[in-house]
């Protein structure tokens, strides 16, 4: 079956286990996801399934994208993404994926998404530098520093820590446990803060480093 799910990050709040101890979670509004490709070993060299999330208006998306999902049959989507699959003859294209056929309460999951971007930044903030000192006269507060040699090697190495654009990036929170699976609703409550604003697009799927 499918490793993962489409979803959107609907925001934060909290949850009472059942010995009181609150539990911080985000809310992710998980699938239904449409099928509306299947990959396979034969085909494609690989096994996989091509989701569709989220709806779209039809005049919004060009025609030959628009013929793509028509073969699913389920309009047009908001976001379309490929994830691996183990037996992609289980389904068909046009199935609907929902978030309890994937995640069950306690389960260890990893979510990927675009964080927030804050645009160009010093040091202090993109890479927690200490800086110089603030008393009067210094002259050196939030500065970098040194960032090379003259004689050698007489250029700055590739990597150096400077100032620059931050955030806005793909990024993966790893070992999430699941607290909560509302199919009904098509919500999934996963513990702590996942990457990405409010109602922007994340993946989540099995955790790779989850003990078996």
């Amino acid at each position: 079956m499918i490793k993962g799910i489409l979803g959107k990050k609907l925001g934060m709040t909290q949850v009472f286990a059942a010995d009181g101890k609150r539990i911080p979670v985000t809310v992710v509004e998980a699938g239904p996801c449409t099928v509306v490709q299947k990959k396979t070993v034969e085909t494609d060299g690989y096994n996989a399934l091509q989701l569709g999330f989220g709806s779209k208006k039809a005049h919004r998306v060009n025609k030959p994208l628009m013929g793509h999902f028509k073969k699913a049959g389920q309009g047009a989507f908001a976001a379309l993404r490929e994830l691996q699959a183990d037996n992609v003859d289980e389904v068909q294209v046009g199935d609907l994926i929902s978030c309890d056929t994937i995640l069950a309460i306690g389960d260890i999951v990893d979510v990927t998404g675009t964080s927030k971007g804050k645009g160009f930044q010093g040091v202090i903030k993109r890479w927690n530098f200490s800086g110089g000192r603030a008393s009067h006269g210094s002259m050196f507060h939030r500065a970098p520093g040194s960032i090379g040699g003259s004689a050698w090697p007489s250029r700055v190495f590739k990597g150096k820590k400077m100032a620059g654009q931050m955030g806005n990036a793909r990024v993966t929170t790893q070992n999430l446990q699941i607290v909560d699976v509302r199919p009904e609703q098509n919500l999934v409550l996963v513990k702590g803060a996942i990457p990405g604003p409010k109602n922007a697009m994340v993946i989540i799927t099995k955790g790779v480093k989850a003990k078996k």
